[in-house]
């Protein structure tokens, strides 16, 4: 008897200590057929921008990076390639809201072609818009001009740490740290741009960015401005820059949506487009500083 209580205490002891599987999937999960090319390939990020078909019942066909949970890719996958495979979406897993798997090579990269390139929005003119930012003024690309500036993406009920809540975090935290640098506060802007006018009033976007600007009295945004507009006005700049979001049809508050940060030059075009999170603050200020070169 002794011995079965301690058995049973070990292995109680040992599910307790189990970590829970970062690469599970919820009840809620849900799986597209997938197909696109490889474009560029990140072992270190696991992640890989592929330039995909349309994905029926899901999203459009459109040029996003993608992570891959399983480790074999990394040795075999090279840009040029055409994948096919299943798209998983879960907003619940642990570890990414969507990913790739059961991946398949059908089509081994051209070794005649050109080698692909990520963005080829990389020296085009940032499309001008016209805009509300958080204090009820109209703004437009070209108030940036002389400027290096950057543009991300986000909606204010992001529920997720990784996502809009990040990018917030980011450009926030950047916009505090310039504010005392003699140098480069004048020369550097940071432009957030929701894409839920229906939610996001001029005046909720002063209070979500005043708090993550920490509650200043009254809040600074000269340097990191927030702004909307109707989807007629947003969506010919999301689209420019590869955004893709829609609602999730399980939860309206919720939008699945893609990242997309992009680094602009003071003469308006296009330096860097920068797909997911993976970026920090001084990365960002870096590559900022090198279009006022």
């Amino acid at each position: 008897m002794r011995a079965l209580i301690i058995l049973l205490s070990l292995t109680i002891l040992f599910c307790a200590c189990q970590k829970p599987d970062a690469n599970a999937t919820s009840a809620d999960a849900k799986r597209y057929p997938f197909k696109g090319k490889v474009l560029s390939v990140d072992p270190i990020k696991k992640t890989a921008t592929i330039e995909h078909d349309d994905i029926p019942g899901f999203m459009s066909g459109m040029t996003m990076a993608f992570p891959i949970h399983e480790n074999w890719v990394w040795s075999e996958l090279k840009p040029g390639a055409e994948i096919q495979g299943e798209l998983v979406v879960d907003n619940k897993a642990m570890r990414d809201p969507f990913w790739l798997e059961k991946v398949t090579i059908i089509a081994a990269p051209d070794p005649n072609a050109p080698t692909p390139t990520p963005d080829d929005r990389i020296g085009k003119t940032v499309p001008d818009f016209s805009l509300t930012n958080q204090d009820g003024k109209r703004i437009s690309a070209k108030d940036f001009r002389g400027k290096a500036w950057a543009i991300t993406f986000i909606y204010a009920r992001c529920p997720l740490p990784d996502y809009c809540i990040k990018m917030s975090t980011n450009f926030s935290d950047l916009a505090n740290r310039l504010k005392t640098n003699a140098e480069l506060k004048d020369k550097i802007r940071l432009l957030s741009i929701s894409f839920d006018p229906e939610n996001d009033t001029p005046e909720k976007l002063r209070q979500y960015g005043a708090g993550y600007l920490g509650n200043q009295a009254p809040p600074d945004f000269s340097i990191w401005q927030l702004a909307v507009g109707s989807d007629k006005d947003v969506q010919p700049v999301t689209q420019f820059f590869g955004l893709d979001y829609h609602t999730d049809e399980n939860n309206n508050a919720v939008i699945i949506h893609n990242l997309r940060t992009a680094v602009i030059g003071p003469d308006g075009t296009v330096r860097q487009v920068i797909d997911g999170n993976e970026w920090t603050p001084d990365d960002l200020l870096n590559d900022l500083k090198a279009t006022l070169k």
